[in-house]
C-alpha cells in the first residue's frame, strides 16, 4: 500500500490497521540519486509507512559506522544539501512513502532555516529530524519549521530524566522519537525493549503524539518485540546493511525484501485511541 499525507495520517493509518507503523532510514544518494529512488520506491511496495531521509553530512554525531559510511559514499558523488531536497520531490512525485528529513544544524544553518523550511515543504516533505537541537534552543530554531507545516520529532534518550523526558514530548511534534539504548545508530547492538516498555507506559500521560523507537533495531523479531509496545519501529542500519554494495534493481530488490520481512512481523495489537 502506497501511504500519503502527513505523519498524522501515516500514524492513524497503522493505528487502525492495528500495527505499529514502519519508519525506514536511508541516506540520499547512497551509492547514487537512482539507487535512493528505485530503493525508495521499493520500500514504499513493501508497506513502509514512513521514510526517513538522511542528508549526507561529513560530521554526524548521532550515527553508527553503517550510516556514516553510507553519507561519505553518498558525499563522494558530489552531492549537495539541496540535490537531497531534489531526491525528496522525486520520491513524492512518484507516489512514495511520505518523507521525513533527518539532518543537523550545522547544515540547516548554512543552507538556510527559512528556504530549508519552504524548499521540504515544496518537496512534499512532512517534518524533519535534527537530533543534535538542544531542547533550550528549539524556540531560535524552530519556528520556519512549523510555519511551513513540518513536523519536529525530538528524541528521548535512556539517560534523559523524566521531568525532562515529559518536556521534550510536550514540545515535540509529529512523533516522539525514542533512542532505544545508549549509543550510535547501528544493527550489533540490540534494543532495549523493556526500557522502552516502561518509558512508553510513563510517557503516554504526558503526551497524545505516537511513540516511535529506534537505533539498534535489525532483525523481524526485534521489530516484533518493539511493535508490541510501540506506536513506530524505526529500522537504519540494517536496511543500508541489507543493500550495501549494490546499485539500481538489485539494491532496491535487496531492500524490499528485508522490509517485506519487517512488515510482516509487525504484531496485531489493540486499537487503542489517539490523536496522533
Amino acid at each position: 500500500m502506497i501511504a500519503s499525507g502527513g505523519i498524522g495520517d501515516v500514524f492513524a493509518r497503522a493505528r487502525n490497521e492495528r500495527r505499529a507503523a514502519l519508519i525506514a532510514y536511508i541516506v540520499a544518494g547512497d551509492p547514487d540519486r537512482e539507487t535512493t529512488l528505485a530503493v525508495v520506491d521499493a520500500l514504499t511496495q513493501a508497506g513502509v509507512d514512513l521514510i526517513e531521509l538522511g542528508i549526507p553530512y561529513g560530521d554526524p554525531l548521532a550515527d553508527g559506522p553503517t550510516i556514516a559510511a553510507a553519507g561519505q559514499r553518498a558525499l563522494a558523488t558530489g552531492i549537495k544539501f539541496a540535490d537531497s531536497i531534489e531526491i525528496a520531490a522525486a520520491a513524492h512525485a512518484r507516489g512514495a512513502a511520505p518523507v521525513l528529513f533527518f539532518t543537523y544544524v550545522n547544515p540547516v544553518d548554512r543552507y538556510g532555516a527559512e528556504r530549508f523550511a519552504r524548499d521540504a515543504r515544496d518537496a512534499g516533505a512532512v517534518g524533519a529530524i535534527v537530533p543534535d537541537v538542544p531542547l533550550e534552543e528549539l524556540d531560535a530554531f524552530a519556528p520556519p519549521l512549523r510555519a511551513a507545516g513540518l513536523a519536529i520529532p525530538l528524541l528521548i534518550a535512556p539517560t534523559t530524566p523524566a521531568t525532562r523526558a515529559a518536556r521534550i514530548a510536550a514540545e515535540s511534534t509529529g512523533f516522539v522519537y525514542l533512542v532505544s539504548r545508549l549509543g550510535v545508530t547501528g544493527a550489533r547492538r540490540e534494543p532495549d525493549v523493556a526500557w522502552a516498555a516502561r518509558t512508553i507506559e510513563r510517557l503516554r500521560s504526558a503526551t497524545t503524539l505516537p511513540l516511535a523507537v529506534g537505533f539498534g533495531i535489525s532483525t523481524p523479531a526485534q521489530v516484533a518485540a518493539v511493535g508490541a509496545v510501540a506506536d513506530g519501529v524505526i529500522v537504519g542500519s540494517a536496511l543500508i546493511d541489507a543493500y550495501a554494495g549494490s546499485r539500481g534493481a538489485e539494491a532496491a530488490r535487496k531492500a524490499g525484501v528485508y522490509a517485506a520481512s519487517l512488515r510482516a512481523a509487525l504484531p496485531e495489537r489493540a486499537l487503542r485511541q489517539s490523536s496522533g
